[in-house]
C-alpha cells in the first residue's frame, strides 16, 4: 500500500551533513521511499555545523539532493529573519531583520526585505520558507515568540498586511510559504519545544484572524500547526498537531483552508513526552496533517521516514483511515509543488468563509 500511495511524500525531515554521498541514508529515503522534502539547519542542538557552512556549499548540497529525486523535493528552511534564521551572516549570507523590527519600519520595508530574502532562498535552491509567523504578539513574556521578536505586532490588520507583503515577495521568486503557528502561539506563556503548553485560559479568538483574513485573500500554500493544547477548541485536550477538532474542524471547515497542513517538529518535547514517534505520526495524520515535519536533530535517526511510512501503512491496513483521505493529502502536496514550479496560480479563489 505504501509504495502505491508514495507515503514518503508526506514527510519533510532533517539530516546531518553538509554534503550527501550515495551511501547517506537520506538518499535511500529519497529514492526508495519517495521522500517529500528536507528541512535544513545551520547548526545542530549541540552547536555543531549541520547543513550550512557557506553559500557555495549550500548550493551544492541542495543540487545533489534534488538530483537524487524523481519528484522535486521541498527544500525547506526557517528563514523568518532576525533571531530565527538559518542563513546567517557568519556563514556568508546577508544580515536578516526580525518581524518586529520590520513592522516598526512599515510594510514597504517588509516588502523590500522579504524580496531580498526570497531571492537569496531561490538562488540557493530553497523552495519552501517556514515563515511568516502570524502569531499575534499578545503576551510580552512569551518565551518563544515575543522574546525573539518573531511577530509583526499585536493587531491582526498589522500582521496580515506585513505577512501578505512577505508572501507575495516569496511567490514572485517561486518560493512557497508556511504560516505558523496555528491556532496561535502569541499568547502562550511557555515553549512547546520544552514540553506541554496549555493555552486554554490565555488564548484569544482574535488569534485566528490573521489566518482567516489571509485565507480569504486566497492564501493556500501551507499552515504549520502548533503543539498547543486548547480545551475550548478541543475538549479532549490534544495538542493542535494531533487534534482533528482543531485541524479538520477549525482550520479546514471553519476557516476554509485548502492548502497543505504541516506539523511542527514531531520530535519537540510537547509531543515526544506523550507519544512515541510512530504514535505521533498516526495521531497527526488522523487529525488531518498532510506533511509530517521531523527536524531529526533532537533524536537523530536514519529510519525516520521508513518508520513513519510504516505507521501510516498500519492505519490503512487496519481501516483506521481510508485511502481517499491519504490521497487528498498527496494531491495537496503535489499541487503546492506544482505552484512552486510555476505550473499553477498561487492563490485559491473560492467563496468567503464564515
Amino acid at each position: 500500500m505504501g509504495d502505491l500511495l508514495q507515503l514518503g511524500q508526506m514527510f519533510v525531515v532533517g539530516l546531518s551533513g553538509c554534503e550527501v554521498q550515495r551511501d547517506h541514508w537520506i538518499v535511500e529515503a529519497i529514492q526508495r521511499d519517495k521522500l517529500g522534502g528536507v528541512i535544513l539547519f545551520d547548526r545542530n542542538v549541540d552547536t555543531s555545523v549541520q547543513n550550512i557552512s557557506s553559500p557555495q556549499q549550500l548550493k551544492r548540497l541542495v543540487l545533489s539532493l534534488q538530483q537524487y529525486a524523481e519528484q522535486s523535493l521541498f527544500i525547506g528552511i526557517d528563514q523568518e529573519g532576525g533571531r530565527v534564521c538559518r542563513l546567517k551572516e557568519r556563514d556568508g549570507f546577508a544580515v536578516s531583520v526580525s518581524a518586529a523590527d520590520l513592522a516598526a519600519q512599515g510594510v514597504v520595508a517588509t516588502r523590500k526585505e522579504a524580496a531580498r530574502t526570497a531571492a537569496q532562498l531561490a538562488d540557493h535552491g530553497i523552495t519552501l520558507n517556514f515563515a511568516p509567523v502570524v502569531d499575534l504578539d499578545i503576551n510580552p513574556d512569551n518565551p518563544i515568540i515575543g522574546r525573539y521578536q518573531r511577530s509583526f505586532g499585536t493587531m491582526p490588520e498589522t500582521v496580515v498586511s506585513h505577512a501578505a507583503a512577505f508572501i507575495e515577495a516569496h511567490h514572485q521568486q517561486g518560493v512557497g510559504c508556511c504560516l505558523k503557528h496555528f491556532p496561535g502561539h502569541g499568547s502562550a506563556g511557555s515553549d512547546s519545544h520544552l514540553g506541554f503548553v496549555d493555552v486554554t485560559e490565555c488564548w484569544q479568538p482574535i488569534e485566528l484572524e490573521p489566518y482567516r483574513r489571509l485565507i480569504n485573500l486566497g492564501y493556500s500554500d501551507g499552515i504549520m500547526t502548533a503543539h498547543l493544547v486548547h480545551r475550548g477548541l478541543d475538549p479532549a485536550g490534544k495538542p493542535a498537531t494531533l487534534s482533528s477538532a482543531i485541524i479538520s474542524g477549525t482550520l479546514r471547515q471553519q476557516l476554509g483552508f485548502t492548502g497543505v497542513v504541516f506539523s511542527d517538529d514531531l520530535q519537540m518535547r510537547a509531543i515526544s513526552k506523550g507519544w512515541s514517534y510512530g504514535e505521533a505520526v498516526q495521531q497527526a495524520v488522523l487529525a488531518g496533517v498532510d506533511v509530517l515535519v521531523v527536524g531529526n536533530n533532537l533524536d537523530p535517526r536514519p529510519d525516520v521516514v521508513q518508520v513513519g511510512i510504516q505507521a501510516i501503512d498500519a492505519l490503512l491496513d487496519t481501516g483506521r483511515i481510508d485511502e481517499k483521505r491519504i490521497r487528498d493529502s498527496l494531491q495537496r502536496i503535489a499541487l503546492l509543488k506544482e505552484k512552486i514550479a510555476g505550473k499553477h496560480s498561487w492563490k485559491h479563489i473560492g467563496p468567503p468563509t464564515a
